[in-house]
């Protein structure tokens, strides 16, 4: 069967354009839900991922939201303002793991799945490079159905919840180099952005993706020069298209990208790969003719970061110096505005919670909506990612064939 014939069938499965078997109308059984919120337990994860007005509208549709007692903590919601939209405050991780859903922001550790209950479903990102086989066969013991937010996608085929954090990242890495610029210590005491007769500040990035294009927003919303690097013609467009601004832009090519290192005030790396590594785009002897005083933040550190003098920090202790140059090299960025980020995780949970319960459960769910089977790893203990199973050697099978014997 040729490509174009086996592409068209697909298709037409999607679109119910093949001759189907009669569909009776079945009149869907609402069911209510109790969701679980633990407290985060990886280090320095500050979000939480249900914000208290969220846990009200669950609440007002007849659901039960557990919240581990100090969960919003780190992200500035007290436990009061949880127990007073209807949500239940408990002591213990193991009251909050007899929920029908967990909610968590982290993956879950090797002790929290010791705590899950047999064919329970818990929703959280996944973070691949960091996981190992035990993770996986764990959660297959207990089928477990398991969803990683950061491969839900919406009707456009964009990853949502990637998209938004982004954009926070983004913005917020503009106003993390300005606080670092004006620092006596590891700047020179400069005002990012442009002053009447003073030369603007000049911020150069490298990659052109959604964290590039709110990086750019913001440094052009205070008046800085910015330039943007990539190899993508198509996402340079895009991204000058989308904030509407014609900025000097280029493909990577070394001594162009040097030459504009040589004057930038700000570098933000923000590449993202496919393939989980970032390749290194400015070495050491690119860093050392840099200004001094100026300020990179390597957004690309969880994935090994594009500058040769990057290495992993955190948000206690967040920058170092290498050359006269400050780094800010911290993986989870998000985390540094975390009221901020937990508002944009509940938008994006909130209605599937609610949806999960007005299909009648998450089977019911999973089995009507595309966009969510796709951040699908785990389905009743079956794992359902071919390139989770090929990585770790484990059995695996499609989500679509999973999902039809269900039906």
């Amino acid at each position: 069967m040729g490509t174009d014939q086996k592409a068209y069938i697909k298709f037409s499965n999607a679109e119910k354009l093949m001759p189907q078997e009669e569909v009776l109308e079945i009149n869907k059984q609402k069911s209510t839900l109790t969701v679980g919120i633990p407290n985060e337990t990886s280090f320095q994860e500050n979000r939480v991922s249900l914000v208290p007005r969220a846990v009200g509208l669950l609440v007002a549709n007849g659901h039960q939201v557990i919240i581990e007692s100090d969960a919003g903590k780190a992200s500035h919601f007290s436990n009061n303002e949880y127990i007073e939209v209807g949500a239940r405050i408990v002591y213990t991780s193991e009251e909050i793991y007899k929920a029908d859903i967990i909610l968590k922001v982290a993956p879950a550790s090797l002790s929290e799945i010791d705590l899950l209950k047999s064919r329970q479903t818990i929703i959280s990102s996944l973070h691949l490079t960091g996981q190992n086989d035990e993770y996986f066969k764990n959660l297959m013991n207990k089928k477990i159905t398991a969803i990683a937010f950061e491969y839900i996608k919406d009707k456009t085929g964009s990853f949502p919840v990637i998209r938004s954090i982004s954009e926070i990242v983004g913005a917020t890495s503009i106003l993390i180099a300005a606080e670092y610029l004006s620092n006596p210590e590891y700047g020179k005491g400069i005002l990012l952005g442009g002053f009447p007769g003073i030369t603007p500040s000049e911020v150069v990035i490298l990659g052109a993706g959604t964290v590039a294009e709110y990086a750019a927003r913001t440094a052009l919303g205070l008046g800085a020069i910015v330039k943007v690097f990539d190899n993508s013609v198509y996402k340079l467009r895009s991204l000058q298209n989308n904030i509407n601004s014609r900025i000097f832009t280029s493909i990577i090519q070394p001594k162009v990208l040097l030459k504009c290192l040589k004057t930038a005030d700000v570098v933000i790396g923000a590449v993202h790969s496919s393939e989980g590594i970032t390749p290194c785009l400015v070495t050491n002897e690119m860093v050392k003719q840099m200004k001094f005083g100026s300020v990179i933040i390597d957004v690309s550190i969880d994935q090994g970061g594009c500058f040769e003098t990057s290495h992993i920090t955190n948000h206690k202790n967040p920058v170092f110096k290498k050359f006269d140059i400050t780094h800010y090299c911290v993986p989870n960025i998000a985390s540094k505005v975390p009221h901020t980020a937990s508002y944009a995780l509940s938008n994006f949970f909130t209605p599937i919670i609610l949806k999960i319960g007005e299909e009648g459960g998450i089977k019911n769910m999973l089995m009507n909506d595309y966009g969510i089977r796709q951040g699908v790893y785990l389905f009743n203990g079956i794992l359902t990612k071919r390139y989770i199973g090929e990585y770790f050697n484990l059995p695996f099978q499609d989500i679509e064939l999973l999902i039809a014997a269900f039906h």
